[in-house]
This record gives structure tokens, sequence and C-alpha cells, in this order.
């Protein structure tokens, strides 16, 4: 039986939750379309939908939020955020914003022109969504280890090295505006990307003159599998660990939603002055002035306080624990996730458990119905309704290689009893997976559309 970590907390506040019957169920999921996402919150038992701000708070941060100083410029807030942010990133220069995807959007709006293209390990949807809105070209440049499920490749997050000179130098460097790299690296699975990796990346984007970027919402957790799985770092603390990657970076983008572990927020820090004053600009007319950046004082309270305990080892070893656990029950059962277990969701390969449904009838969206159905767990596609689109020159439906489910685990949220429930559940779906069907398109949006598409069984 795989081992589940003790809480190295106390529940000291709870939020009801009620599984509703089969036939209310069936009710809501054809009201919603068939789409997750259009589904009310209180009709979902567990809710794994994202782990994007739907983690739990802690004292200090719900503390910190009767402190919190509303003052339009220059908040006492907004200080204690630049300090932290100073101290674990090392960047002086930084604005917040209400969540990463603004910080893309602004980026992306000065960056990027019409016919380029930008290199990642894997954008994931708002990385991906801001470049095309921009008519840009998101390129994914991952290690092919990162496509085969089963493989245990301790750093499945990592760029391929060779593909990323390859492509500069068949792109050319006046048509890539910026290099990037995300960790963990959750289009393939939340794998971590190795200091070794984060060293050689940086160093091909700059012996090009490319500035680089890392997407860095889940920063903590990548510190930690660096230090538990790379040699020379199992005595540097997970700080002393972040601080290294991000002296690789010219700048960097973050959803603080995830391991500053706050239910809004973001931020965007760049390391050229001039760049900054355009980023300053961007974000008075988006977001509000820089002090502030589309936040409330005490959401920039709660954030400088999230960011610090995001690091705590003795958490992070839980939080990796818990993912791992409920991988392993699922492997126990005989149903394939993506190994080694990333840091803040499984990811179930639905289309290795639905090899019936073809990616165009989207296997991953069949799989999270399905679970949805059974135990009133929700969960997303990642998959052809997120990742496939059309050949910019033949037209024909470009798949991605890999049709999964997410199970995105709250911070600080559920217990090993609600995972029991969650494996249990898949154990059920599988004894009668091949009574399952595929869906279709009854609407779709053209960029994003997991978001608001609808769908019909096939």
């Amino acid at each position: 039986m795989p081992h589940y970590p003790p809480e190295p907390f106390r529940i000291k506040m709870v939020e009801s939750v009620r599984l509703i019957s089969r036939p209310e169920r069936e009710a809501a999921l054809r009201t919603a379309g068939y789409n997750l996402f259009a589904l009310n919150a209180e009709d979902v038992f567990i809710d794994l939908l994202t782990d994007s701000g739907t983690g739990a708070m802690s004292q200090e941060q719900w503390a910190g939020i009767m402190r919190g100083d509303e003052s339009y410029a220059g908040a006492r807030s907004y200080q204690r955020l630049a300090r932290v942010v100073q101290e674990i990133f090392g960047f002086e220069l930084f604005v917040p914003t209400h969540q990463g995807r603004a910080a893309e959007n602004i980026l992306a709006n000065l960056l990027i022109q019409p016919g380029n293209q930008v290199p990642s390990n894997m954008h994931f949807d708002t990385t991906e969504g801001n470049i095309r809105a921009r008519g840009g070209l998101p390129v994914n440049l991952v290690i092919d280890e990162a496509y085969d499920p089963q493989n245990r490749h301790p750093f499945k997050g990592n760029m391929d090295i060779a593909k990323l000179t390859a492509f500069i130098e068949a792109t050319g460097v006046e048509n890539i505006p910026f290099g990037s790299i995300t960790v963990t690296n959750n289009a393939g699975g939340g794998q971590p990307v190795s200091m070794e990796n984060l060293r050689a990346v940086a160093d091909t984007y700059h012996r090009y003159n490319i500035p680089f970027f890392i997407d860095c919402c889940r920063f903590a957790e990548n510190a930690y599998f660096i230090k538990t799985r790379e040699p020379g770092y199992a005595e540097k603390s997970t700080r002393e660990i972040a601080r290294e990657m991000f002296d690789l970076a010219d700048g960097t983008w973050m959803s603080a939603k995830k391991d500053a572990i706050v239910n809004i927020g973001g931020l965007l820090a760049v390391r050229d002055p001039r760049l900054f004053q355009q980023v300053c600009n961007q974000l008075i007319l988006r977001e509000g002035f820089v002090s502030y950046g589309g936040l409330a004082g005490r959401d920039l309270e709660a954030l400088a306080i999230g960011l610090e305990e995001g690091l705590e080892e003795d958490y992070l070893a839980y939080r990796l624990g818990q993912t791992a656990y409920l991988a392993n029950r699922l492997l126990e059962a005989g149903i394939a996730v993506i190994e080694p277990s990333g840091g803040h969701a499984v990811y179930v390969d639905a289309g290795r458990l639905l090899p019936h449904i073809a990616p165009a009838d989207f296997p991953g969206q069949a799989l999270s119905a399905a679970l949805y159905l059974e135990g009133g767990i929700r969960s997303v596609e990642i998959g052809s309704v997120m990742f496939a689109h059309p050949d910019p020159e033949t037209g024909k439906m470009v798949h991605p290689r890999l049709e999964l489910v997410r199970l995105a685990i709250p911070r600080r949220t559920y217990t090993q009893s609600h995972m029991d429930f969650v494996a249990d559940t898949f154990i059920k779906i599988k004894e009668s997976k091949d009574g399952l069907r595929g869906f279709r398109f009854t609407y779709a949006p053209e960029l994003l559309r997991h978001f608001t598409a609808r769908f019909e069984p096939v």
C-alpha cells in the first residue's frame, strides 16, 4: 500500500461539500454541455479541476489580510511584497498582476509580432493563447522522454538543447522575441526541470542574445524536486535552489495562485530597465497602478506571506507525497498515469485507458465526464480539446501526442480519504470503460476553447 504522509498542519476551519445523486449529476452535466468548467461548484464533491487559487490559506495569511494596506500608491503591503520578491527571486524590477495570464498578456503585447515564434519546454494553455492572439507561434521543445508516460526520467520537464539550438538556427534570432521554460512543466505532467538543464537553456538563449524568461508558477515544487533528485543539491535549501534558478533568467512571470497559495495574484519581473518602464505603462493601462497591479492591499499581503510558506520543506515533502500517493494507488489498480508523479497533479493516460476512442473524439473529455458521473469528481482534459489545432499550411488538425486527464490537487485542502475515494472511483470506471463514448463539439471558440466549449456525446 502506498504511504500517505501526515499533514504538517492542523485543520482549523472546514467547508461543507456534498455528493449529489447520480441523476442530479447527469442533469448537471447535460446542462453544462458536458464541459466541467460550466458545472456549478456546489454540484462537485471533490474538485480537482485546478490547483490555481483553490488552496487553503494559513492563519498567517488570513491575519495578513486584516493588516492589508489599501493605499492606492506605495502601500505598506506592496513594500513587503517587493522585499520578498527581491529576496526569493532576486529581481528588483517587478509589478504585481491579478494573475499569471495578465503578466503573459503584457509580455506578449510588448514583445511579440505576427510571425514570431516562442520556444519553451511546453507552453500551457493561457501562454499559448496569448502568443497565438498576437499572431505568434508557440513551439514546444521538451525532451522526447516527456512523451513516454512510463519513462521514469527524473526531470521530464527538461528542454532538448539540441532541438533548441536547431530551432534557433532555422528560425533566426530576429524572429524569436524571447525564449521561455515552464517550471514545473504543467502540460507534460507537472514534471520538473533540472538545474543542469536550466543552466544549459539559459546559456543557449544568451549565446544568441535571446532574453530568457521562466514561467515559474510552481517554482517551489520544482526547487524541491531538484533538492531530492539532482546530485549536489540535497544539502541546499529550497530557497537557495530557487534563487539559483532565477539568477539564470532575464525575467519571470508567475501565477501566484499556485505555489504562493493565494486565491488571486501574480507577478512579472524583469532586469531590463527600459522593458520595465514599458511593462509599467501597460500595467497602468490594463491592470492598475504599479504598486497594486489589479490586486487589493490584502491580496498583496497574503501573497508575500504565501511565497515564503510555499518554500517550507516540510510542506513541500507533504505536498509531493500526497500527489505520489494518489498516483501509486492508480498504478496499483492498473490505471496508467504519467510516471514519475509530478508535483501538483496526477495525469491519467486517457488515450491508453480508452484506446477505442480516437483523439478526434476526445478520450480525455470522455474520461473526465465519466469521473464526474461516477463520483462527482471534477477534473480537466489535457489533450485534443485543449491543444489540437489546425496546421497553418495544410489546415489538417494536429493532435497532441498525449491524451490526458489532469487531477490537480488543491494545496492543504483534501485528505487521504478524499484521495482514496478518487482512486476507488477510477477503479469502478475501469471495470466498465469499454462502454464509454467520445464527444464532439457543439460550440468551440478559436482560442482557449476548453474553457467555454460545449459538447455532445458521439
